[in-house]
């Protein structure tokens, strides 16, 4: 929680500064918008990522099935775990530099450097740096989601659409389907069958490709940009 202060503070600095804008330029009113954005994103990044495990189940043969040790405690640890990880990458990446970048570089270079920055962070964080396939892939895959995201800041001049699309995404990711490093999850799927190497190509790329480019169409067509009254 102190990280997400730093940050805040800092990025209250360089509006501040930079901009001369207030941080409130990051989620502006009207806010029973911005609660109808949270909601969406949560929902559609939720249900495309619960569409990619089932896939995932199907071609291995296996299901999914509550996880009988899985307590309220772990949930909730789980659940903020994924939500502080997520507000922080947001804050850094669709936060104050994007809003800066925007205005001085205008939107199309500053989507472009944030995808290409959240696809390098995603090396280190996956822990793939120095592999060459690996980080091809996760550059790819992270850096179009990314690209979404930022978009969705964009036209929404607002920061809550792509938090509410990470969060969910991180949330079913993580917290239900236990796909990321906390461990198990609500949900438990058996090993199932060994899938050959095109069959585990393709559904690596259903995951790390398709569904980015999914999230990305989804915000290039589906959301109306918006316009904000001066603050």
């Amino acid at each position: 929680m102190i990280g997400i202060l730093v940050i805040l503070i800092i990025s209250w600095f360089l509006l501040h500064f930079l901009t001369q804008d207030s941080i409130i330029v990051l989620c502006p009113p009207p806010y029973e918008l911005r609660l109808r954005e949270l909601t969406i994103g949560i929902i559609v990044a939720a249900v495309l990522c619960s569409i990619v495990q089932y896939l995932d189940a199907w071609q291995r043969s296996s299901s999914w099935m509550l996880a009988e040790s899985y307590d309220f405690s772990t949930f909730a640890g789980s659940l903020w775990w994924d939500f502080r990880s997520v507000l922080t990458e947001e804050l850094i990446f669709r936060g104050a530099l994007l809003y800066i970048l925007i205005k001085r570089c205008g939107t199309p270079k500053a989507l472009w450097i944030s995808a290409i920055a959240f696809g390098i962070y995603h090396w280190f964080s996956y822990g793939v740096f120095g592999q060459l396939v690996p980080m091809i892939l996760v550059f790819i895959g992270t850096g179009i989601m990314g690209y979404g995201w930022a978009l969705a800041f964009a036209k929404t001049k607002s920061i809550i659409l792509p938090l509410g699309l990470h969060f969910g995404w991180n949330l079913c990711h993580n917290t239900f389907f236990g796909k990321g490093p906390l461990g198990t999850g609500i949900l438990f799927s058996p090993a199932g069958k060994t899938l050959g190497d095109w069959a585990s190509l393709i559904n690596f790329l259903i995951g790390m490709v398709i569904a980015p480019i999914i999230i990305w169409l989804f915000v290039r067509y589906g959301v109306k940009s918006q316009k904000v009254e001066s603050q």
